[in-house]
C-alpha cells in the first residue's frame, strides 16, 4: 500500500523566520532548502512512499527537490499553506484518483524511511489520520485514504484542530524522527541529537564553525 506525499516549501527568502536567533538573513533560505531536500530524500528512500509532489514557486527549491526524484506542482492557488497542500493533494488525484495521499512537512531534517512506514501503515487503516509534532501543538503529517480529501487545517494548534476536523491521531512510539519539525534554535538542536541528514549536517557545521 504504497502513498503519495504533499510537501510544501514556502518561498525560502521567506522560511524559517524563526530560526533568526540561530541562523541569518544570508544563511536560513540555504538552511531551508537543506531541511527540504533531507525530509524529501527520506521520504523517497521509505518503501511505503511511491512518490513525492512537492508544492512550491520558488525555482531554486523545485529545481534541487526535482534532483532529487520529486515531482514539482506550482503552487497555483499561492493562498498559503492548507491551499497549497489541497492543490498538490488534487494534481494527484487527477493523475491517479485511488491514491493513498499524506501531507508531509518540508522541516524534518531527521527524518527515518523506516520511521516514516510505521507512521504510513498506521495511517491505512484509517479514512484520515495526523501524527503530532514533538511540541504535541502542531501536526506533521496528515493521511488520506482512496477516496477521502486530505482537508489540511495546519497552522496554529493544528494538531486540535485536525482531531475536530474527524482525523484520527496516530499515537505511536518510536517515531520521533518523523515527529520532530524545526522551527526554532532548541529544534534544531534536537533534530541534530536525533541525527540529520547530509545536507542539514553540512549547513549545520557552517553555523557553529561561524558561532566559535
Amino acid at each position: 500500500m504504497q502513498w503519495t506525499l504533499v510537501v510544501p516549501v514556502k518561498p525560502l527568502a521567506r522560511a524559517k523566520s524563526r530560526l533568526s536567533d540561530t541562523a541569518d538573513d544570508g544563511v536560513r533560505p540555504g538552511l531551508a532548502l537543506a531541511f527540504a531536500q533531507d525530509t524529501v530524500a527520506a521520504a523517497l528512500a521509505c518503501p511505503a512512499v511511491a512518490d513525492v509532489a512537492v508544492v512550491t514557486d520558488d525555482a531554486r527549491a523545485g529545481g534541487a527537490l526535482a534532483a532529487l526524484g520529486a515531482r514539482v506542482v506550482p503552487d497555483e492557488p499561492r493562498g498559503g499553506l492548507n491551499a497549497a497542500l489541497a492543490h498538490g493533494a488534487a494534481a494527484v488525484r487527477a493523475a491517479r484518483p485511488e491514491s493513498r495521499v499524506a501531507a508531509l512537512n518540508a522541516d524534518l531534517p531527521a527524518l527515518r524511511p523506516a520511521e516514516l512506514a510505521l507512521v504510513l501503515a498506521a495511517a491505512t487503516q484509517f479514512p484520515r489520520a495526523f501524527l503530532a509534532d514533538a511540541a504535541g501543538i502542531g501536526t506533521t503529517l496528515l493521511a488520506a485514504a482512496p477516496g477521502r480529501e486530505l482537508s489540511p487545517a495546519f497552522g496554529m494548534d493544528s494538531r486540535a484542530r485536525h482531531r475536530m476536523s474527524g482525523a484520527v491521531e496516530l499515537r505511536l512510539e518510536a517515531v520521533d524522527s518523523v515527529r520532530q519539525d524545526v522551527d526554532t534554535g532548541a529544534d534544531l538542536r534536537t533534530a541534530l541529537a536525533l541525527g540529520v541528514g547530509p545536507r542539514t549536517a553540512a549547513v549545520a557545521a557552517r553555523l557553529l564553525i561561524a558561532g566559535q
